[in-house]
């Protein structure tokens, strides 16, 4: 992947003490930095002042219902997995004003101006998910205005993953652990012998002006091939999967599968799974006013199939039962999706499996429907 020619030049080294560098190359440029820090015990996203505010050495221990920041023996800034959130909060936020007006016609306001995000630290699962936003949202016959403004000339330096959690699963959905593409600039990051340093590809002409701003050195051979062998270890420690197979033709050949009750009767409808989903979109709409009734703003928020209201119509909800709901959240998101979008809807971030509280492992999900036939019809 390394050692390959590349369209915008070849590889290149970047010691760590030059890494903010390239934070301030990015500022000097007029990019909010956004990127992974160490904050309420998790590796959190938020917008960065400097390389300093990275979690130089903190990993995380992961697994069905449990994540734990841990401290390593080293200095590594993005030697851990995904965290709660994703860059979807940046792109795609949890809440957006979408208009807002005074009685007499007076401050009428549409949605606030984004700034230009720089996005460090992306994930290869992540990156992935980018290009599933990109497919609702930002192409087709209606675009969706928000999305598409926070999207347009974002900056996004992608980290290859050199070490994954239990709960990531990325190889069987073609979320990682290398980056390919989709990337302005994509990093290895190394601490081996030779030191705490980057390898440094640009994927984009962008990509290559902000590198050759950098005091960055050739790659030598040795050091690439370092940096291969730390994604390849990567994929090799990876042992979740999603069972071989077409997933959309399992999920409609489960629709009546007896295993819906086994996981409704586990599953706490919670919505932390769709929450933590770097691909999960739905929206809903609140109208709220003032005391006076002068000011009225409207504001769209996440929502979630797993809400009972969000399958609300004239006369009451059509999906009442938790087994249902679940049904509906991992059809869509393995199957149905690939009929409307061309694509999974996932990308083996294992973030549902570490948030879910009652520890559902959606690839555990999987392969029990494809190890069982559809049974008796489920009250729905």
């Amino acid at each position: 992947m390394l050692t390959q020619s590349v369209r915008f030049g070849p590889p290149v080294v970047l010691g760590v003490a030059a890494l903010p560098r390239l934070f301030d190359e990015l500022r000097e440029r007029g990019y909010t930095v956004v990127g992974p820090t160490v904050r309420d015990g998790a590796i959190m996203l938020a917008e960065l002042e400097s390389a300093t505010d990275l979690p130089y050495g903190w990993g995380v221990e992961a697994d069905a219902g449990r994540y734990r920041l841990r401290k390593r023996t080293d200095t590594a800034a993005f030697a851990h997995a995904a965290g709660p959130q994703s860059v979807k909060d940046f792109l795609h936020p949890p809440r957006a004003r979408l208009w807002s007006s005074n009685r007499d016609g007076t401050g009428v306001r549409g949605p606030d101006e984004p700034p230009r995000y720089a996005l460090i630290g992306v994930r290869p699962c992540d990156l992935a998910a980018i290009g599933v936003l990109d497919r609702v949202l930002n192409r087709g016959e209606h675009p969706e205005p928000i999305y598409t403004s926070r999207r347009a000339g974002v900056f996004v330096v992608a980290v290859d993953c050199t070490e994954p959690a239990a709960t990531c699963f990325c190889t069987s959905m073609g979320g990682g652990p290398g980056a390919h593409e989709g990337f302005d600039l994509a990093m290895t990051e190394l601490l081996g012998k030779g030191g705490h340093r980057f390898v440094i590809r640009a994927g984009t002409p962008a990509g290559a002006d902000v590198l050759a701003a950098l005091p960055a050195v050739p790659a030598a051979e040795a050091t690439l091939a370092e940096a291969e062998e730390a994604v390849a270890g990567a994929e090799r420690a990876i042992t979740r999967a999603m069972p071989s197979g077409s997933l959309p033709d399992l999920l409609a050949a489960s629709v009546e599968s007896p295993h819906w009750a086994d996981v409704a009767a586990r599953c706490l409808t919670c919505a932390n799974c769709t929450m933590v989903c770097p691909t999960c979109f739905c929206t809903t709409t609140a109208d709220v006013t003032d005391l006076t009734g002068d000011h009225a703003e409207r504001w769209r928020r996440w929502d979630s199939c797993f809400d009972l209201d969000y399958s609300y119509m004239h006369g009451g909800s059509v999906r009442r039962s938790g087994a249902s709901r679940y049904r509906q959240w991992i059809t869509h998101k393995l199957g149905t999706w690939h009929e409307q979008f061309d694509s999974s809807g996932c990308v083996g971030c294992g973030r549902c499996i570490a948030w879910c509280p009652a520890g559902i492992d959606i690839t555990v999900e999987a392969a029990a429907l494809a190890g069982s036939r559809p049974g008796d019809e489920q009250p729905c």
